[in-house]
């Protein structure tokens, strides 16, 4: 069974369970055919007995009745379904329809101790070479004496006889339906399981490089189709992934290799001839500038990997967010001294959030110095921190070279930097924002980015409260509305 499909499989289950139920069916109609056809039989001996003894009252019991004055007043007497019998009180015969004048049925012990308890019996019997007959003895008692005892008796053959038309009809249909179920079954399988074919098809030619298949399953909302569906969405994740991947390692490549061939060609250059102590120490020091540059490339990218794998633990406590804001100004001043770019503070409120205090200084400090760097100069770059609802709202603004509104979307991505930038700041590793995308993300927070070309931009950082932080503000307000 492990060897065989899916469709064969349900073929043989479906048919397993619709051969067992066809067969309790077959069983169960027999049986209740059987007992009804039975019950039937018995009520029409007993009606008829009733009617026998109702005759029989009229005239006198006894030994000595005559059959053919019976008759006239009693003419179910002679009916050729039933036949009667009348004995008398020691179970020896007076009187029996003409239709069993040749056949001897005698009252069988256990009917004449039933008839002198005065109870009626139903017997079956069958003969040897005859037909099956049912009977029933009905004892005829006058001044609590049994006088005669009443049978009557019909053929069990046509009963006999439809019960055997039934049972060769069972036999007839409850194979042919159990096929042609079996081929509807097979044809329905088929038919439920071909958006799984072609699951299978496309995954064979997505692990073959074709990213671009998807599995069309139109008007379909069953338990397949919404299989088709979660594949597409996957495969279509997927594809995002790897195309990000590829891109990511073209980045990578691209930004290690910018240093790495500066690097060799100035060593190469000193190497060419013998030059002054002056010189070698100018293409060390440039090396070592590279060199510093990569290790950093190297470091951003191996924090990212450990984030992607969830490596790095956060110690979460409360941070006064505010003065973390007021000495990453002072920081940036002196990030932008030698250009003359200015870091002010704006509105600067009270805000406490729950976070780890180096990923946040990180977070902070990336965002200022991308609006250092890509600051003409003498601009300067707005800091602001205030309170909004439940969560505090970080604003770091320039009035630098900006972005585009195509890059907007793609600003946060890894490596990703714009020709513009890439000729504004060439030492930039296109990491920080990734990273800075990641602090905010672990914080439960959001990050956005407004910006126009050559008008600057406003990276707007959302936080949520410290809990103790946030009771503290609705207490106020409350306070606040209640003085109002």
């Amino acid at each position: 069974m492990k060897t065989t499909s899916i469709r064969v499989r349900l073929t043989l289950w479906y048919g397993s369970a619709l051969a067992l139920i066809l067969v309790l069916f077959a069983v169960a109609l027999y049986l209740v055919m059987s007992r009804a056809l039975r019950e039937q039989v018995d009520a029409s001996l007993d009606e008829a007995a009733a009617v026998a003894i109702r005759t029989l009252g009229e005239h006198r019991f006894g030994p000595f009745l005559i059959f053919e004055d019976l008759s006239q007043d009693f003419p179910e007497i002679a009916l050729l379904d039933k036949f009667f019998q009348i004995f008398g009180p020691a179970g020896q015969v007076t009187i029996q329809s003409a239709n069993i004048q040749s056949r001897e049925i005698p009252l069988s012990q256990t009917s004449f101790r039933a008839s002198l308890d005065g109870k009626s019996t139903f017997e079956s019997v069958q003969f040897e070479k005859g037909v099956p007959l049912r009977l029933l003895s009905v004892p005829i008692r006058q001044d609590d004496q049994l006088v005669n005892i009443l049978r009557v008796g019909t053929s069990l053959y046509p009963t006999e006889r439809m019960l055997h038309r039934l049972l060769a009809g069972l036999y007839i249909a409850s194979p042919l339906a159990l096929l042609v179920s079996l081929v509807g079954g097979w044809f329905l399988a088929g038919r439920a399981l071909r958006p799984v074919h072609a699951i299978t098809q496309a995954a064979q030619r997505i692990a073959a490089g074709d990213w671009t298949q998807r599995i069309q399953t139109p008007h379909s909302n069953d338990e397949i189709g919404q299989l088709a569906s979660t594949f597409n969405d996957m495969i279509g994740r997927l594809e995002v992934s790897f195309r990000q991947i590829r891109q990511f390692s073209a980045d990578a490549s691209h930004e290690l290799r910018t240093p790495l061939t500066i690097t060799k060609g100035e060593t190469e250059l000193a190497l060419r001839r013998p030059r002054q102590a002056e010189d070698y120490r100018a293409v060390l020091e440039s090396n070592l500038e590279e060199i510093d540059r990569m290790s950093r490339i190297v470091d951003e990218l191996l924090f990212l990997s450990r984030a992607d794998l969830g490596e790095i633990k956060l110690k979460m406590f409360p941070v006064q967010l505010d003065d973390l804001v007021r000495e990453i100004q002072q920081q940036a001043l002196v990030l932008g001294q030698e250009r003359n770019i200015h870091t002010v503070l704006e509105a600067i409120e009270p805000v406490v959030v729950q976070g780890d205090d180096l990923r946040l200084r990180e977070l902070l400090l990336n965002l200022v110095d991308n609006a250092v760097k890509y600051s003409q100069e003498g601009q300067t770059v707005e800091l602001s921190l205030i309170v909004a609802g439940n969560q505090g709202k970080l604003v770091v603004r320039d009035h630098g070279i900006g972005l585009a509104p195509e890059d907007h979307g793609r600003i946060f991505d890894r490596f990703y930097r714009t020709d513009e930038a890439r000729a504004h700041a060439a030492k930039g590793t296109g990491l920080g924002l990734a990273i800075c995308k990641w602090i905010v993300e672990v914080h439960h927070g959001t990050i956005e980015v407004q910006s126009v070309v050559h008008g600057g931009s406003c990276f707007t950082v959302f936080l949520p409260l410290a809990p103790s932080a946030a009771k503290v503000k609705d207490t106020n307000t409350s306070r606040s509305i209640k003085n109002f």
